[in-house]
């Protein structure tokens, strides 16, 4: 019989349990999983692994030490990540091992938002315009060629971390102050990028890629907090959004430029004025627990792909039914200490409610200096017929959540 143990480079912890969780158990469904992870596996992460190594990704040494040491006990049929920060390593890993894998300038051009912008510039792929600033100057100097409202944003970040929109030159110190501070974290880059605001709906579209040809699975449609940030606050997938067929072709071709052969991708994109225009490509699942709602929608298993495709195997992508799924993430009104949070009530359509924040757990909003991971209490899921049906019960579920702050 073939190999079917797979390498997953992935993080632990709560946050990670909580949100990548349901890859590995769908996943190791069909493989036997081997783990790397900076941190000893929790006892849930173990019940779907056999065997694991702890190293920290971003160690080249010691990431190609732990995989040449799971290499040596078993026989791996690919290596694979779901963690937006360890593409490129993960393809460097695989490499060295001999396993199947875009290259790593590929993962590193994914991940490097200018290095995007040149390649879907260069592939007449419709995205926003967009320049490369180091100091306030040269932002300021970009900003006038491209034009007020602009984003900033760090040029190799995700998860919305340091993104902001700046609608004045009275406002663009503060706004690079905040992006700067999201970009110094960066591998691929630290730089800031100043970037044309695209008026418009925001949607992400689901793919799997396989030997050079790109599916798109599904379609995410999202709501975004309140301006000037762009935290995303809740996710819907309908199986027959009709939707899909118009942004599928745009999608296809942003992968097909970045020169992605295999794997699956979060395709992020804004209708402007009714047409496609891409954001950014992220080269992995879709985080928010967007692979589970695909799944809930369609029964197209996103990790269970992402496993075939890195083991060199053909993804099976049939649809299994049509229905729709919503998440609700849950933030705080204002920065503060949780002092309550429970749901009261059990509905038949509530696939799942989840905590990642105890009461006593400080909360930092963006405005104050946080982000999604210091800010996000949990979320909640929920099943309809249609995206109306989901997204009226998710609505409902959460009058339901109380939610107790104590501000700052």
């Amino acid at each position: 019989m073939p190999a079917r143990t797979i390498l997953v480079v992935t993080t632990s912890g709560p946050e990670a349990q909580a949100y990548r969780g349901y890859c590995l158990e769908s996943v190791a469904a069909s493989y036997d999983i081997v783990l790397i992870t900076p941190d000893e596996p929790t006892w849930e992460e173990k019940e779907f692994i056999s065997d694991f190594e702890i190293a920290d990704p971003d160690d080249a040494e010691a990431l190609a030490q732990a995989g040449q040491a799971l290499a040596d006990r078993h026989q791996l049929a690919g290596v694979a990540t779901w963690t937006e920060w360890y593409l490129a390593q993960t393809a460097r890993l695989a490499l060295r091992l001999g396993l199947p894998t875009n290259s790593p300038e590929v993962m590193e051009g994914a991940r490097n938002k200018a290095t995007a912008r040149t390649l879907f510039a260069r592939h007449a792929v419709p995205s926003a315009s967009s320049m490369t600033a180091r100091t306030l100057l040269e932002a300021a100097l970009a900003a006038e060629t491209i034009g007020y409202p602009i984003v900033l944003k760090p040029a190799a970040r995700a998860a919305s971390i340091g993104v902001i929109r700046v609608d004045s030159a009275e406002e663009l110190p503060a706004g690079f102050e905040f992006a700067s501070a999201g970009a110094r974290d960066g591998i691929e880059s630290t730089h800031v990028l100043v970037e044309e605001f695209l008026d418009g709906p925001e949607v992400s579209v689901e793919c799997v890629t396989y030997r050079g040809h790109t599916t798109a699975v599904a379609v995410t449609r999202k709501t975004l907090g309140d301006p000037p940030f762009f935290e995303e606050v809740a996710h819907c997938v309908d199986a027959a959004d009709p939707l899909l067929a118009q942004v599928a072709p745009v999608a296809a071709a942003a992968v097909r430029a970045l020169g992605i052969t295999d794997g699956v991708q979060h395709v992020e994109m804004r209708l402007v004025n009714g047409r496609p225009r891409l954001i950014e490509v992220n080269a992995r699942i879709g985080g928010d627990m967007i692979g589970h709602l695909v799944s809930l929608a369609t029964g197209v298993d996103l990790p269970r792909a992402a496993a075939d495709v890195a083991c060199g195997q053909a993804p099976d992508l049939t649809p299994t039914h049509s229905r729709a799924a919503a998440i609700r993430l849950v933030y705080p009104a204002y920065s503060g200490t949780l002092t309550e949070r429970r749901l009261d009530g059990n509905f038949p359509w509530l696939e799942r409610v989840s905590f990642q924040r105890d009461v006593g757990d400080r909360l930092v909003l963006p405005q104050d200096g946080g982000d999604m991971y210091t800010a996000r209490i949990g979320y909640l899921i929920t099943t309809g017929a249609s995206a109306a049906d989901a997204q009226a019960r998710s609505t409902e579920a959460y009058r339901h959540l109380a939610v107790q702050v104590t501000p700052a």
